[in-house]
């Protein structure tokens, strides 16, 4: 097998509490051939957040692409607690690391279950929720942690951006985010488990000179997005996929976190 990666130290922090945006969050996005690249995992709002706490029970999956090789990351995760991926690419070109987690349980009262809904426009469990008079009720819900970072090494430029990856809610540029110029327009695909995910509310985040803005898209019937770029700052695409569970005695719910994130020099 191909080494591309002179060494890594794996920990990674995460905690039991809810927040709702999720991503990795490298140092930087662009690097030398052989510069050491720190990924942190990052839960917060308004894409500005802390590492989580936990322990490597929670991975779920953690894989390394690079071109047509892929790798896992998780079986060289060490058992204390830390905050960060580190890793060295010794080739050029576009990489990407993926974070899948396992199950977490939260609990929340009706009111702050609703406006939660609200927020991340998840219209079919408010009207599921109106329809079965379960809108006075608690919501009690699984939710796992579905999420991507894309990096450039060097000035040489490959397709692993638009690799389909095993994670259940995968979000996908449509071209290489670093071959992007200012003001071009770029399309963002998302799927859930293989599926064009249509008709869901995703989120832009961008990120430049300690200011974050925000645009709400819907995507289309393709699954699709599209936003004009600026070649500056930090970059995020998120979204929420929830499906109701039937016989479980512990969750009405199932949702999915995703996001992929982007960024220039």
């Amino acid at each position: 097998m191909k080494k591309i990666f002179s060494s890594f130290l794996l920990v990674i922090l995460f905690t039991l509490l809810c927040s709702h945006e999720f991503w990795l969050q490298p140092e930087k996005f662009v690097y030398d051939q052989g510069e050491c690249i720190n990924i942190r995992f990052n839960a917060g709002e308004n894409f500005e957040g802390e590492n989580w706490n936990g322990d490597k029970d929670k991975v779920q999956s953690l894989d390394f692409y690079f071109d047509n090789w892929q790798d896992t990351l998780s079986p060289a995760m060490l058992s204390e607690k830390g905050d960060s991926l580190q890793l060295s690419l010794m080739d050029e070109g576009t990489a990407m690391v993926t974070f899948n987690s396992k199950n977490s349980f939260i609990e929340l009262d009706s009111t702050k279950f609703h406006d939660y809904l609200a927020e991340d426009g998840l219209t079919n469990a408010i009207e599921y929720r109106k329809e079965h008079n379960e809108s006075d009720s608690m919501g009690r819900e699984f939710y796992q942690r579905s999420v991507k970072t894309i990096l450039q090494v060097g000035k040489k430029y490959s397709n692993t951006f638009s690799q389909k990856t095993k994670l259940p809610l995968d979000i996908i540029p449509q071209s290489n985010p670093y071959k992007q110029k200012e003001g071009d327009t770029i399309a963002v695909k998302i799927y859930f488990k293989k599926e064009v995910l249509k008709n869901t509310l995703v989120k832009v985040w961008h990120r430049a000179g300690n200011k974050t803005t925000k645009l709400d898209l819907l995507s289309d019937e393709n699954g699709e997005i599209s936003f004009e770029m600026e070649t500056t700052g930090e970059w995020m695409v998120s979204c929420v996929k929830m499906e109701r569970l039937e016989n479980d005695d512990t969750a009405q719910w199932q949702s999915y976190w995703g996001s992929c994130t982007w960024g220039y020099e």
